[in-house]
């Protein structure tokens, strides 16, 4: 029996890259994104590679309740696997940047996210097999001035996902966190409030060996996957260095990548 997988935020960036990699996996996909062209656009370029049935969501998936339509639009289909990619940065100081946006990305980042994982859970867990993953990022592992509620959201999808990933040991249900550092999509330039895309271009990660990782990550049942070793070193700093020198240490490099 064919297997489906859903994706939020599948119109570009990682989100692309995880319906590529999953559409050659032989999955069918339900693809979710507010860019309605760009959705069309992955379906096409799927249906040309593989045989994979393709539907096409097109949701604000940072608005309250959007994990509701979604999960009632697909009753009739037991999804398999959910990617939680959707989601965007925002650059400055709280006491400064615009809330409207702030809320925005909290709403897609924690709650849509949460509520998505809380609807499709119980299914899951009552066929016994499923898989769950989450994109956290590096900034998890530690605050981020000038950048505080992106990271304090993706610490929360971290939290989250290693939490519930240890309740549901031997449901047969696995629930992942991948875990990037920087990475070449489209995210490095549309940070809002940003005046530029990264100066910093060392690390940069190519967005097909970061959606693989995780892929086999989340295969394997791995809770927390942080790919390059690099980036594995920088998510233990935390443990090594006080915190206050990490917080101190990520405001120095967000004041010179983004400032």
């Amino acid at each position: 029996m064919v297997k489906t997988a859903l994706v939020t935020g599948a119109a570009s960036g990682l989100g692309y890259e995880f319906a590529i990699l999953l559409a050659k996996e032989g999955y069918n996909l339900v693809l979710v994104d507010i860019d309605a062209i760009k959705l069309r656009d992955v379906k096409k370029e799927i249906e040309m590679v593989s045989i994979s049935e393709v539907r096409l969501l097109v949701e604000d998936l940072s608005k309250v309740d959007v994990a509701i339509s979604i999960f009632n639009s697909l009753k009739d289909i037991p999804v398999n696997v959910l990617i939680n990619n959707a989601g965007f940065g925002l650059f400055g100081s709280f006491s400064e940047t615009n809330w409207e946006r702030e809320s925005t990305m909290l709403n897609l980042h924690v709650l849509t996210t949460t509520h998505l994982t809380k609807l499709f859970l119980p299914s899951m867990i009552k066929r016994e097999e499923g898989r769950i993953l989450n994109v956290s990022s590096l900034a998890a592992f530690q605050p981020g001035p000038l950048m505080s509620l992106y990271y304090a959201s993706k610490a929360y999808m971290l939290s989250f996902s290693e939490a519930i990933a240890n309740e549901l040991k031997g449901t047969g249900v696995t629930v992942t966190a991948l875990c990037p550092g920087p990475t070449k999509t489209k995210f490095q330039k549309v940070v809002a409030g940003s005046s530029s895309e990264n100066k910093i271009m060392f690390n940069m990660a190519c967005p097909k060996k970061v959606v693989a990782y995780g892929y086999s990550a989340m295969k394997n049942g791995k809770t927390v996957a942080v790919p390059g070793t690099f980036n594995k070193f920088l998510s233990r700093l935390p443990r090594i260095l006080t915190r206050n020198m990490t917080t101190s240490l990520v405001r120095n490099i967000q004041e010179k990548n983004r400032a």
